[in-house]
């Protein structure tokens, strides 16, 4: 192969290289750019001009879409500010004479963007005007699907927690602070839970019980107002004041928890126990 052709064969690979992207070349050898700088050039290759061809004029990009038209069923949660949604929660709350009442204006609520994600509004189950309402954190996947709370795995181990002191679901009623599904089953945020309050406290107003079990962290420290953890505030009673009522509160370990820490039941056992004591004094 003569040099010509040799040397076409290179500036071909080079052109393939330039094309690629590829447009510096390294290995394994230090250079001295320096040196290279003074050695004598390589004689220019005459090569056929390049015909560029016009460029089209770049469309603008189309605007990203509005938030309210991504979710049209939220329009105070992708709009409006956080004291405004505030507002109407607890007006809509305050409204409600009848628990029908407050979960048909929960479900028209859209001031919670956990609306947007979850599958339905898990309202609440068992029996209004029980002794005992049960409040938990928020619905998970099974609760999401059936739209009930406490359906779950961690529903059917308190419903063997109630049955061991002689309750269950028609003795009892069940909701959660935050009604619907947060995305992974993750904690609500302070945000969240917030907004909802509003419906939350309504709902234990009309609820009525005398009792009121807050099962796990979030409900305990939105309900009561503290800082301490579960473990900390768990079997002791304290006093709610919600209008003109007064309710018996006693914290209990989540039974999501229990399943984790089976070890820990010997302490729910004996808070079942205290709720039990608490039922037969009759007060």
């Amino acid at each position: 192969m003569d040099a010509a052709a040799d040397r076409d064969q290179w500036i071909a690979l080079l052109d393939f290289y330039v094309a690629a992207g590829v447009d510096v070349a390294l290995d394994e050898a230090p250079h001295d750019r320096f040196a290279e700088a003074d050695r004598p050039e390589l004689p220019a290759v005459s090569r056929p001009p390049l015909t560029v061809q016009p460029e089209e004029p770049q469309r603008a990009p189309s605007p990203e879409p509005r938030i309210e038209q991504r979710l049209p069923g939220l329009p105070n949660a992708a709009t409006q500010p956080a004291e405004v949604i505030a507002a109407d929660a607890r007006a809509r709350a305050a409204s409600a004479r009848t628990l029908e009442e407050l979960r048909a204006l929960l479900d028209a609520f859209d001031g919670c963007a956990l609306k947007g994600t979850a599958r339905q509004l898990a309202f609440a189950d068992g029996t209004p005007g029980s002794r005992v309402m049960i409040l938990g954190e928020a619905p998970g996947a099974e609760e999401d699907r059936t739209g009930k709370p406490f359906v779950g795995r961690a529903g059917q181990l308190l419903d063997r927690m109630l049955g061991a002191i002689g309750l269950d679901r028609n003795c009892v009623y069940i909701a959660n602070i935050v009604p619907w599904r947060p995305p992974g089953n993750r904690t609500p945020t302070p945000q969240e839970v917030a907004i909802c309050l509003p419906f939350t406290q309504r709902q234990i107003e009309l609820a009525a019980p005398d009792i009121l079990l807050t099962l796990g962290a979030p409900s305990t420290q939105v309900i009561l107002g503290l800082k301490e953890g579960i473990t900390r505030t768990r079997g002791r009673w304290y006093d709610y004041a919600l209008g003109e009522r007064s309710l018996r509160v006693l914290p209990m370990l989540h039974p999501a928890y229990l399943l984790r820490q089976p070890l820990h039941k010997r302490f729910a056992w004996r808070d079942l126990r205290l709720l039990r004591r608490e039922l037969d004094r009759g007060v």
